[in-house]
């Protein structure tokens, strides 16, 4: 798991903003990137007017969250049945091809306000709230290409493949020697002979080399001007009458960075977030959920990675990553306490505290004040360390509250996944 990036600035608190691919498209094309024409529909009607308009055959594509969505498959919101359209023995998928404006309308209408299940969007699925629609191409081949941040060489990459439409953490496990790379500098960006070499190196056609590098410089102004963390297109594809177009495009936006820009924030869809993640960020808190037993609350970044490892390392799993921040207040730690127990997947809680510019006592005042809001049912174990430690575990220890006291972060480990019943 990557580590959560500190900072408080806005946005998805140590994630990246994710945006749907219809945005993502939109900001591409503003750098030069070309796209297929189409439009965004929030229902069925919506959708048959778009394909009207573009005036032939069609792609429906469901937007949510996550990668997939063509292999996934659309269940009813109530029922939970997949979606099986009639004279057909498969369930829909997230993506679709249909042939005229009509048909256009009634697969976006199965679609919305049903739940797609990918891959990628975990076992609950995500509901779509909206759909794509986009002219179908005629299609020759396809590529891929993205820019990442290369943390060896501290530089962006630009990486292509010939392996298009195929997930390229698939293609870099299986064939890493399919993947070209090329490094962008800080003030020369990625060079045109370097746009060209990729291009030539994954086999575009002669005459759309030209097309293509111009593609792959727009794209890496789009990463560096929008203070990306990522930017790929999956597939690029070349039409058969030479033209060079992101069929797909996924990007990840710095959230530390949107303080630059404002605009951008705005491109968050709170709808594809966890309900609790995005209330921690209204208070300024680093919460991400996990898939655990352990509660966590930890004061600062490298401490709470340190605390979750050293709960597996106990033979536990984390069930979330909560910083609280070096100068948390009491009512911040209040809050972050309520909404750390209202994962119902939580067994036990470590509370895990180095006093220095927050105050121990302050962090076990709004503890107590948290758990008489909500009642604690489950152990708490309490590791603190610093300033008015003396005080902070006796106000603990005095509230009534079912506390386990622990002298190390080895012996806090041991005792809360004893708690939580991981391991006897």
């Amino acid at each position: 798991m990557a580590a959560p990036h500190g900072g408080r600035r806005g946005g998805v608190e140590g994630r990246p903003l994710k945006i749907h691919e219809y945005q993502a498209k939109s900001l591409l094309a503003t750098f030069g990137v070309t796209i297929p024409r189409g439009g965004v529909a929030m229902n069925g009607a919506e959708a048959a007017e778009i394909a009207r308009s573009l005036g032939g055959a069609v792609v429906v594509k469901a937007q949510i969250h996550a990668g997939g969505r063509g292999k996934g498959t659309i269940h009813d919101a109530r029922t939970d049945e997949p979606v099986v359209l009639p004279g057909e023995g498969r369930a829909l998928g997230g993506v679709r091809l249909v042939s005229d404006p009509d048909e256009a309308g009634r697969i976006a209408g199965r679609m919305l306000r049903a739940r797609l299940r990918t891959v990628q969007s975990g076992p609950g699925g995500r509901i779509v709230r909206r759909v794509l629609v986009e002219e179908a191409l005629d299609l020759e081949s396809e590529y891929y290409v993205g820019v990442v941040i290369d943390r060896a060489s501290a530089r962006p990459v630009v990486m292509a493949s010939a392996e298009g439409g195929v997930e390229i953490e698939k293609v870099a496990a299986e064939r890493p020697e399919a993947i070209l790379k090329e490094a962008a500098g800080p003030f020369t960006g990625l060079q045109p002979f370097a746009a060209r070499k990729l291009a030539y190196g994954v086999g575009i056609r002669r005459d759309a080399v030209g097309k293509a590098a111009a593609l792959f410089s727009a794209l890496y102004r789009a990463f560096e001007r929008t203070d990306s963390s990522l930017a790929e297109i999956n597939p690029l594809v070349v039409t058969k009458d030479g033209q060079v177009i992101a069929l797909d495009a996924k990007m990840n936006l710095d959230d530390n960075a949107l303080c630059r820009h404002p605009e951008l924030r705005e491109m968050r869809d709170l709808d594809e977030e966890d309900p609790a993640e995005v209330e921690a960020s209204a208070y300024g808190l680093n919460y991400i959920k996990l898939t655990g037993s352990v509660g966590c609350m930890v004061n600062g970044a490298g401490l709470a990675m340190a605390t979750m490892d050293i709960i597996k390392l106990a033979g536990g799993e984390p069930a979330n990553f909560l910083d609280v921040g070096g100068g948390a207040s009491t009512e911040q730690v209040r809050n972050a306490f309520r909404i750390l127990l209202s994962d119902h997947n939580v067994k036990a809680v470590l509370i895990n505290i180095f006093g220095g510019i927050v105050r121990c006592d302050s962090v076990a005042e709004g503890v107590v004040e948290a758990a008489r809001q909500v009642g604690v049912k489950v152990p708490v174990v309490v590791r603190l360390e610093g300033t008015n430690v003396e005080r902070g575990r006796e106000i603990l220890t005095q509230s009534g509250l079912p506390v386990i006291v622990a002298t190390s972060m080895q012996d806090a480990a041991r005792k809360v996944v004893r708690a939580a019943g991981t391991r006897p």
